[in-house]
């Protein structure tokens, strides 16, 4: 057998431009420590790849030994900003986690939302989360056949990704940004089809892997002026 394809975690593409004090101060302080992955199918999981939440959950528990990390999975299928913003009391408020990572985009292009809707989600959901004690990663979409495989879904996509980017940046808060990380293994040779699980839509267990060593890598990155030991 071939060697596994090694990940390359890119993180001068994926690196957060904010610190993360809430998450760094439990750290230092706590022994429990709560994350919550909001989301769709790309945070639930899809045809029996385990998804990046618990994939962090093991990495987190790694790097910081005796710390008791839980990334609560909070991913519904279908769902896009509109609903996942409807959720947040539920399932972000009621668990008071340190930090929240808000995966959004997929649907949004795959069920053709309107980007106004997203954008204007997006914004109230940031705004609610704002004045919470936790810090906000926003992860936006997959990078895969169904998402960039077609020109009028490729043109969707190319409008939702810059909608979040301009969201995030305007509440100053970390995006990772799961699209531009796999288009550069695109652009690096990697075929697309080995990106998805063969539905086209959802991540191969190669590209969740590497996805969620990025992920971390940026979390990581970004805790490090923390003095997190």
């Amino acid at each position: 057998m071939p060697a596994p394809r090694p990940c390359q975690s890119h993180l001068d593409i994926v690196k957060f431009g904010y610190p993360m004090p809430h998450f760094a101060e439990a750290l230092r302080r706590q022994r429990k420590i709560k994350v919550v992955a909001l989301g769709s199918s790309s945070t639930a999981g899809a045809d029996n790849i385990l998804p990046f939440p618990p994939r962090l959950e093991m990495l987190l528990r790694q790097r910081f030994f005796g710390r008791m990390i839980d990334v609560i999975n909070r991913g519904v299928g279908g769902q896009e900003a509109p609903e996942e913003y409807s959720r947040i009391e539920s399932d972000v408020t009621a668990e008071a986690p340190e930090l929240v990572i808000w995966q959004v985009g997929t649907n949004a292009v795959y069920k053709s939302y309107n980007p106004a809707e997203v954008r204007a989600t997006l914004e109230a959901g940031l705004d609610v989360l704002a004045a919470l004690p936790l810090d906000v990663v926003v992860m936006d979409s997959q990078y895969t056949q169904a998402i960039v495989g077609t020109q009028a879904a490729l043109n969707l996509a190319n409008v939702i990704m810059p909608v979040i980017a301009e969201v995030t940046a305007s509440r100053k808060v970390n995006l990772f940004s799961r699209f531009m990380l796999m288009k550069r293994w695109v652009d690096d040779g990697i075929p697309l089809g080995e990106l998805d699980d063969g539905g086209q839509l959802h991540t191969s267990e190669w590209a969740t892997n590497c996805v969620t060593q990025s992920l971390f890598g940026a979390i990581d990155e970004a805790l490090k002026p923390e003095a997190i030991t």
